[in-house]
């Protein structure tokens, strides 16, 4: 299991991401300050630092400058979103800068980005009955393939890995169809009357009113 440091002094924003991640598949740790958290980098082994700059005690630059010096991947989280700032951390050498406040599909979307061009990420994703398999592109139930489209694996996977969070029409059509979505259209809900047809999930995936769609249950997670 991959896992993250988050290194963030805000205790609820904390609390969320490590919620999330965790249902996510990750394993995480917190720090609350820039000493805890170096401390823990040189005591454990972490995949990926998120890093917030303004850090009491060792600020997030500086603690930046000791992750690169460890070979870290590290995504700055932050709620100094001016071009200046963030010039400043990807200059510094994070991998990413997010801005708060942000979505938490967008987080995972970026961390997954990350670990990916580290080629740190997983390749077998178990929800129920379904093995996703990222590296080869297919996907079995109960042993036998199941074909999907480009659009419906796609769509699989994001779900997958946003279990049990309810996701936007909006957020679903941007990151399957890269485009902006129009409310009047009909492309994600066909293709999740698809997905759950050919996948026999009738309650698995529970439409969410005046939302979108959410996948519900566990998952697990295979290198």
């Amino acid at each position: 299991m991959l896992k993250i440091l988050i290194a963030e002094d805000e205790e609820p924003i904390a609390n969320l991401i490590k919620m999330n991640l965790r249902r996510a598949g990750y394993s995480c740790v917190w720090a609350p300050d820039g000493e805890k958290a170096a401390d823990l980098m040189d005591e454990e082994k972490f995949d990926l630092v998120l890093l917030d700059v303004m850090l009491p005690g060792i600020n997030g630059y500086e603690l930046m400058e000791y992750a690169r010096s460890l070979e870290l991947p590290v995504i700055f989280l932050t709620a100094l979103g001016t071009t200046e700032n963030k010039v400043k951390g990807l200059k510094m050498g994070a991998d990413d800068y997010l801005t708060k406040p942000f979505e938490i599909v967008e987080l995972l979307a970026r961390v997954e980005a990350v670990l990916r061009r580290y080629h740190k990420t997983e390749t077998l994703l178990t929800v129920f009955d379904v093995v996703i398999d990222t590296a080869s592109r297919s996907v079995t139930q109960n042993g036998e393939p199941v074909m999907l489209t480009m659009k419906e694996f796609e769509l699989l996977l994001l779900l997958a890995r946003n279990r049990n969070i309810a996701l936007y029409r909006e957020t679903i059509y941007e990151n399957i169809w890269g485009g902006e979505y129009m409310g009047q259209s009909r492309t994600v809900d066909l293709h999740i009357q698809r997905l759950k047809k050919k996948l026999n999930w009738d309650n698995e995936i529970a439409a969410v009113y005046k939302v979108g769609y959410r996948l519900e249950g566990e998952e697990k997670i295979t290198k």
